[in-house]
């Protein structure tokens, strides 16, 4: 009976504990499920912190206005950290994170330079420069295309990375770069993404890489049509077009997430700027059932050795897109 009573006892004492702690993720786009760049934060970051038993907040903007108001809304509730997916996030982060001073804030693919802010950034470039390689090694027309969302800085890393590490591959090979959009809509337009798709295809391309996230699903379905090869980005999309998909460039947000809500939980979390790569994989080209057939072993050893070069510095990428090697 003393055994049971001292149980039910701590059980009181720790329940409160993590009831208190609450995290927050705010999205830049109405739908999480875009089988790329969010979702791999709520699939890989969300459900595996509520599988800790850390209660996380989730907020899909209708309209990007909504973003800080729901900031707004959920530091005053309590909630920290509170965590801005996508660089579109940062203007509101900045202003709430200065009215609360004392709260915990992130922001994933951008830089927020306050004493209360973590600022999440990848080398892009460097899983993209892999993309490359691979998409020449596996071309036979020696044209490849590329595809964007928005012609962003951000999206920039991805271009200039790819054509980089084409190039290295084949220093003759023509990419073909197009971008989907100038507003948000452009994450999550695969309609216009198939228009695209299909005009780089007509002139040749016979691999192509999409950095554009729920809108890359259209360039996947166009490749399939044509039979050509195709690269996903951000989660591990080969099971999406089984046979066309070459690989895809996996970003590890949601594992950032989940680092840093636990690092909040435990007291080790820390604000500033922190920059993930190839090193650790954080970011790496996925190989697996639906892929292995045409990402060859041959091809991964291969696409390795140029891996362990950026990591050793013996290979630099240049990602000032004024560069000519970024055209």
């Amino acid at each position: 009976m003393r055994i049971l009573l001292f149980m039910v006892l701590m059980m009181s004492v720790g329940a409160p504990c993590m009831a208190q702690f609450k995290a927050a993720i705010i999205y830049d786009r109405p739908s999480k499920f875009d089988q790329s760049f969010s979702q791999a934060v709520h699939t890989n970051g969300v459900l595996k912190l509520r599988l800790q038993g850390i209660e996380v907040k989730e907020f899909e903007p209708a309209r990007g206005a909504q973003i800080e108001q729901a900031m707004m809304k959920l530091a005053a509730r309590g909630y920290q950290p509170i965590i801005g997916i996508g660089y579109s996030t940062a203007p509101a982060i900045s202003k709430v994170a200065q009215l609360f001073p004392e709260q915990s804030f992130v922001i994933i693919d951008g830089i927020v330079d306050l004493p209360n802010v973590q600022s999440v950034i990848f080398h892009e470039e460097q899983g993209a420069f892999l993309a490359g390689a691979l998409a020449a090694m596996k071309s036979n027309n020696d044209i490849i295309g590329f595809i964007g969302g928005m012609d962003i800085g951000l999206i920039s890393k991805f271009s200039c990375g790819y054509i980089q590490g084409a190039r290295y591959i084949s220093p003759s090979i023509r990419v073909l770069k197009n971008y989907i959009g100038s507003t948000l809509n452009a994450w999550n337009d695969p309609s216009k993404a198939i228009e695209i798709a299909v005009s780089q295809i007509e002139r040749g391309a016979d691999v192509v890489f999409a950095a554009a996230g729920g809108s890359g699903s259209g360039v996947y379905l166009a490749a399939h049509e044509a039979d050509i090869l195709a690269i996903g980005v951000d989660s591990n999309q080969n099971s999406l077009q089984p046979g066309n998909m070459l690989s895809s460039m996996v970003k590890k947000v949601g594992r950032a997430v989940y680092q840093s809500v636990l690092n909040h939980h435990n007291g080790t979390w820390q604000a500033g700027k922190f920059h993930y790569g190839l090193a650790d994989d954080w970011i790496e080209l996925a190989r697996d059932k639906h892929n292995r057939s045409i990402y060859q072993a041959i091809d991964l050893k291969e696409i390795n050795i140029i891996k362990s070069m950026i990591l050793n510095k013996e290979l630099t990428i240049d990602v000032s897109n004024k560069q000519l090697a970024c055209q």
